[in-house]
């Protein structure tokens, strides 16, 4: 177990650990855990910092355990909310939990003999129990001035918490409890904020079979300017191609800042100490090559490695390396998932007989006839990477790439007309 607490030591992903952890826990082969309430159908990079947590465990030679809220999930966790969470009904839930199984197969080994992770879901010990039962095994063992003193609790008494919300420190240590009785399991993990829900299942352990967990959290990931990371404007950056694009997520990673480069790499990669100093070396004269080696890493594994080699050659070519060649290189498949956010203009196949390209870079950049015309003009405009100085030509007189569409650009901004056949 040394070695799983000395990986997250130099990867910096240790914010808070309970006494004696290093010590005394991991001297025998045992399990570890990660909860995750289902309040979507994807996970979003923000979770992304647990789960690797999981994978250093599998690889130091013990059990990951993912525990699905299904009961849980229907309260809504308060820690770091200012407002009381919608309630899920159970087929919004049901498809929540089959969609995030799929996504965590990508990271931890199902499939390893002992060291098997496997997912639990707490709605099938709790959502059973009677209320006399839960209070008698739980309710008893838990003081209330222990649980008025958590910062989740503390935070929101001012702006109103319901006793709904209130109890979830309870059936989170409950959690902990039956995964420890069950299942082995005596290590809880999570992010930063999560340190007092955790706390608790450790204390209703020590109560109730006068044993030991353990907990370690890591801290929340943030930007250099202090922001939670994977926010973006548009909200969170999803794993599912349907709630981020791939395009985007590539972009997303390609466009950190320097700063927070050495901390990604550390957290989210399996790069070992050596190697990511090596990588960092000189550090000051390579930051984008360096982000190239993230963006790719992180997309081959969310969206795997073919899908990411299409996803770098069409941002090749949207950013200056274009040839016909490689836009019919991509994959169908591929092509579909890549554009299906990306700014897209649509016209008939008739229009795209008779417009002019000043009509059209109007249209695509939502721009006044004049103003595309002064861009036209100045040459401010390129078309298939071919820049155009007669505002008069028709865009029939380029070629159509795959058969429907054209690149527009217009100094780093890039969009596509696409000539609808219907």
């Amino acid at each position: 177990m040394e070695n799983f607490i000395n990986e997250l030591s130099w990867r910096g992903m240790i914010n808070d650990i309970t006494p004696y952890t290093k010590e005394n826990f991991g001297i025998e082969k045992t399990s570890g855990y990660i909860g995750f309430d289902p309040t979507a159908d994807s996970l979003h990079i923000g979770n992304l910092a647990a789960i690797m947590m999981l994978k250093h465990l599998q690889n130091s030679g013990h059990r990951p355990i993912i525990l699905i809220g299904g009961f849980t999930g229907m309260i809504g966790d308060p820690s770091g909310k200012s407002a009381e969470r919608n309630f899920l009904n159970t087929e919004t839930l049901k498809n929540n939990i089959d969609s995030l199984k799929i996504q965590f197969e990508k990271f931890i080994d199902f499939d390893c003999g002992k060291l098997s992770a496997c997912i639990v879901n707490n709605n099938d010990w709790i959502d059973n129990m009677k209320i006399s039962e839960f209070m008698r095994q739980v309710g008893k063992y838990v003081n209330i001035n222990y649980m008025l003193s958590k910062e989740s609790v503390k935070s929101r008494k001012d702006n109103g918490l319901s006793f709904t919300e209130f109890s979830y420190q309870l059936f989170q240590a409950f959690d902990f409890y039956w995964l420890y009785d069950k299942m082995d399991c005596k290590l809880q993990m999570g992010g930063a904020d999560q340190w007092g829900n955790i706390t608790s299942g450790n204390h209703l352990i020590k109560k109730r079979l006068k044993k030991e967990g353990y907990v370690i959290t890591c801290p929340l990931i943030t930007k250099s300017d202090g922001t939670k990371f994977g926010k973006t404007e548009n909200g969170n950056i999803w794993l599912d191609k349907n709630k981020t694009s791939i395009y985007d997520f590539y972009q997303f990673w390609l466009n950190v800042e320097d700063k927070d480069l050495l901390k990604l790499f550390k957290v989210f990669t399996m790069y070992n100490e050596l190697e990511i100093t090596d990588l960092f070396r000189d550090y000051n004269n390579k930051p984008r090559e360096l982000k190239k080696i993230l963006a790719i890493y992180m997309t081959s594994i969310v969206h795997t490695k073919k899908v990411c080699d299409d996803v770098v050659m069409f941002s090749n070519i949207v950013y200056g390396n274009f040839s016909k060649d490689n836009v019919e290189d991509i994959k169908e498949s591929s092509w579909n998932d890549i554009v299906c956010n990306f700014p897209i203009s649509q016209i008939s196949i008739n229009e795209y007989q008779n417009m002019s390209i000043y009509k059209a870079v109007s249209k695509v950049f939502n721009v006044s006839q004049s103003e595309s015309k002064r861009l036209i003009i100045n040459g401010g405009i390129k078309i298939n990477n071919k820049k155009i100085v007669n505002i008069d030509a028709l865009i029939k007189d380029f070629v159509l790439l795959r058969n429907e569409y054209l690149f527009f650009k217009k100094g780093k901004t890039s969009k596509l007309l696409r000539a609808c056949k219907t």
